[in-house]
């Protein structure tokens, strides 16, 4: 004897806990993901409105165009000169400030070499002027 209907169970897959499953998911992405805060440059910056008289034999002026070329009191020199020449200068004076000037159109990296420079030459006094 044949039985008259026999029923054929499909496979399904439940659904019914894929919520609690994703919310775990993202759950644990949370946890376990970790981001990377960006250091930037450190700096201690001055109180608004304070200035300080400084007499010019203390203050090492240089400048970098929008070409990347630098300048330092008056006399164009190359990036590898310019730790030697803050060195020096140092070695002279021990108050040195060094009085850093970049034209608007100067490239990002190019002004962060040249204060990576200024900082390996050590000096400790860096006074980054705006431009005019």
């Amino acid at each position: 004897m044949v039985p008259r209907s026999k029923r054929i169970a499909r496979p399904a897959i439940p659904t019914a806990s894929l919520p609690d499953i994703a919310f775990l998911l993202i759950i644990f992405f949370l946890v376990t993901t970790t981001m990377h805060m960006d250091k930037g440059i450190g700096l201690t910056l001055p109180a608004p409105g304070r200035t300080t008289e400084v007499p010019k034999k203390n203050i090492c002026h240089i400048w970098v165009n929008a070409l990347g070329e630098i300048m330092c009191e008056g006399e164009i020199i190359t990036i590898s000169e310019l730790r030697e020449q803050i060195k020096r200068r140092l070695a002279d004076n021990p108050r040195l400030i060094i009085s850093l000037k970049a034209d608007r159109e100067t490239k990002y990296d190019v002004f962060i070499d040249v204060l990576d420079q200024v900082k390996l030459a050590g000096a400790k006094r860096i006074s980054i002027a705006s431009p005019e």
